[in-house]
């Protein structure tokens, strides 16, 4: 691959300027657009120092003391420009990771295939990463120790240092290839990032299938970031998506599991899906899941799924807490049950050991897309199984199935289903009229239900067979074997 070898000429490669009318994309063919190093003061760009986080000008300023060069870099000066409330802050410097590291005294240095330095400030981090340059004509990869690539073009490892400008070009998207300067306010954009923000578009810096090959998972972060910011994917950086989508399948489950998490977790759920379903790219995350929603049989399979990312996205702007065990548990609920139906022709066995069953056969194919650590799946499991015992409230059960540790996740899921459309006559509502009544409401919406309910038989005990021994006395049975 020869991404590099001349991006240098392609990019800076000066333009006629703009005519009245023409507007840059007609300027310049609508490729990717850098032009040079353009400072956007900050009587233009209107970032409000006061939203800059200290730590984060702390790690900067340590730097700049020791004569290296820092700026504040990328989605947190994306989100400043579009009005959003940054979640982290990050560092770009042009110290090497371990002459960053002997600055901090709380810092550790992570990262073999892209090596980077944290920087801690009690429960904050903040993440500094080294300027990068491409691999091919670098210099200081001769022999490839420090940059590799599969021959797919996958990135294997990237620790390749350079220059600012050289950085630029190497991230993903315009938008996150800004640079906040500290020492004048004013923000340093190499790949026309600020316009594209101006114009609300994600755009791919240099090639996009060359540039998704390097690293698939910016197929993931085209689609988040679009969902996030409500921009429209590039025309030219949304086209190899589709094709390329499967190169997914090729990225560690670890770390697809902590994408999902970014994607669904982010306030944008529902926009992120349809995204990742216009790009052929939910299927790669959630195989089941996606063919669950091509064969819903009788069930709501999609209904569902919509209604708790809408559910996810409400709990995130009311800054109540979420956890990727119920998502899960949502996601995977109709393609568990399918297969429990399946067994349950199949073989006869309890409804309760048919869905154990499907249960592990299930979450055993999703991890293999995205790694699901057991402190979610357990849970994911005990949320399921609650679905069997919830209609199951006869004496004082239902007061016991309250004390259960996911009951609450599991009367959310039982709430979605029937919202999606499930027929469970009436049995959230149930639930919801016995969390909210007094002690004497609740004793009778119990006889209610032990009168509604068929009794079980009492289970006849079989007496013990009475067996002759050879010398024609009876045997004992608490005597034998």
């Amino acid at each position: 691959m020869k991404f590099l070898s001349n991006i240098a000429g392609r990019f800076f490669k000066r333009k006629a300027p703009l005519t009245d009318g023409q507007s840059a994309d007609q300027a310049f063919g609508g490729e990717t657009r850098p032009h040079g190093k353009v400072v956007i003061p900050e009587a233009e760009h209107g970032i409000d120092r006061r939203r800059l986080d200290e730590n984060a000008n702390k790690v900067v300023y340590r730097l700049l003391d020791d004569g290296h060069e820092a700026y504040l870099v990328g989605g947190c000066i994306r989100d400043l420009l579009t009005g959003q409330r940054p979640k982290d802050f990050d560092v770009a410097t042009g110290a090497h990771p371990e002459m960053a590291h002997e600055l901090f005294r709380r810092s550790r240095l992570i990262g073999r295939r892209f090596k980077l330095l944290h920087v801690r400030f009690g429960r904050e981090v903040i993440e500094v990463a080294t300027f990068r340059a491409g691999h091919d004509t670098h210099p200081a990869n001769e022999g490839g120790d420090h940059g590799r690539q599969s021959e797919s073009g996958l990135i294997l490892r990237d620790n390749v240092y350079g220059t600012l400008e050289e950085d630029a070009l190497r991230r993903d998207f315009t938008v996150n290839a800004l640079y906040y300067d500290l020492a004048n306010h004013s923000v340093v954009d190499f790949a026309n990032g600020y316009q594209d923000i101006k114009d609300k578009v994600i755009r791919m810096i240099g090639d996009p299938e060359e540039r998704y090959r390097e690293d698939p998972v910016r197929m993931l972060r085209a689609v988040r970031f679009a969902a996030k910011l409500e921009f429209d994917i590039e025309p030219a950086t949304a086209a190899p998506i589709d094709e390329l989508a499967p190169l997914l399948r090729d990225i560690a489950p670890a770390r697809l599991f902590d994408e999902s998490l970014k994607l669904f977790q982010s306030g944008h759920a529902e926009r992120v899906y349809r995204l990742m379903q216009q790009h052929n790219l939910f299927g790669q995350l959630f195989p089941q899941a996606a063919a669950s929603i091509r064969n819903p049989g009788n069930y709501p399979v999609e209904e569902l799924l919509l209604n708790a990312l809408r559910n996810t996205d409400r709990r995130i702007r009311q800054r109540k807490s979420v956890t990727p065990a119920f998502l899960y548990a949502a996601l995977l609920w109709y393609p568990m049950q399918q297969r429990m139906d399946q067994l349950l022709k199949q073989n006869r066995m309890p409804p309760l050991q048919a869905l154990h069953e499907a249960a592990n056969e299930v979450i055993g194919q999703q991890v293999r897309s995205t790694a699901i650590p057991r402190r979610f799946s357990t849970p994911i499991r005990e949320i399921w199984e609650l679905q069997l015992r919830l209609p199951r409230r006869q004496g004082n059960r239902a007061e016991r199935l309250m004390e259960h540790p996911r009951f609450r996740a599991a009367y959310d899921l039982l709430l979605l289903r029937e919202n999606s459309g499930e027929d469970l006559g009436g049995l959230s509502q149930w639930w919801t009229d016995f969390q909210n009544a007094n002690s004497v409401d609740r004793d009778s919406l119990q006889q209610h239900t032990d009168d509604d309910e068929p009794k079980r038989k009492p289970r006849r005990r079989r007496r013990p067979s009475r067996k002759r021994s050879n010398s024609g006395s009876q045997s004992n049975p608490e005597q034998q074997d």
